[in-house]
């Protein structure tokens, strides 16, 4: 069973906000997204001891909330990242299966966060569209380009090593945005240049795909569709 429910963009603010509910047989999930950062938050959590979860990928400053509970904990420090260096400001909330592993937690996570992605940045005009970005930790360097082209595509090459980062699966990490870049409908390519620390090199990825969309979804400047063919939908 899948249900998907989503209270779409608040128009009473100028910020580009979403909130969706996404509950399947594996996972449920709640995500309040706005992409402009500011205050947000979920009314009625599902969790139901948000106290004893990991507080790590918590933090709320002046300009940014942030709240971020998969039940997988470096799945939580790759969002955080994300979010953090993106300017977003998110809460998202995860109760899964992990009694059978991270796999379903993290393709829903990342869908969902997709799904709030789009519906949030609504119409694609008057943004520049195309974003790039490298980001460094210590040894490692990421590079990320991306398309809000509602053609969904990735290519992610990370070239990990290690079986599981912390709790999660190495192998989710690139399914994650490949998750994230199919429900989102952008085109996505995320490479780690180099480095020799599987952490780094993640973490890397993530902060350098954070700042390509920080860069394609701000304003060109008109209210124009940055498509040759009118329209981008």
């Amino acid at each position: 069973m899948l249900s998907i429910c989503s209270k779409g963009i608040d128009r009473m603010s100028e910020e580009r906000r979403a909130f969706i509910e996404r509950v399947t047989n594996e996972t449920r999930i709640q995500i309040a997204l706005s992409l402009d950062g500011g205050q947000i938050g979920i009314k009625d959590s599902i969790l139901r001891n948000a106290d004893n979860n990991n507080q790590v990928a918590k933090q709320a400053t002046g300009s940014q909330v942030i709240d971020i509970h998969t039940g997988v904990g470096f799945l939580d420090h790759m969002i955080h990242a994300l979010v953090k260096h993106a300017g977003w400001s998110l809460v998202l909330e995860c109760v899964g299966d992990l009694h059978i592993d991270d796999h379903h937690t993290t393709e829903d996570c990342g869908i969902a966060l997709g799904q709030a992605f789009k519906e949030a940045l609504g119409a694609v005009r008057g943004i520049k569209r195309f974003g790039t970005g490298f980001a460094p930790l210590d040894e490692a360097l990421s590079r990320a380009v991306v398309d809000i082209s509602n053609r969904p595509f990735a290519v992610v090459d990370l070239a990990l090593k290690r079986e599981r980062i912390g709790d999660l699966s190495a192998e989710m990490i690139p399914h994650f945005l490949e998750s994230f870049a199919g429900a989102a409908h952008i085109t996505l390519h995320v490479d780690c240049l180099k480095g020799f620390n599987d952490h780094h090199r993640s973490e890397s990825a993530f902060k350098a795909l954070a700042v390509a969309l920080k860069e394609a979804i701000s304003s060109n400047g008109t209210n124009d569709v940055p498509s040759t063919k009118g329209v981008l939908i």
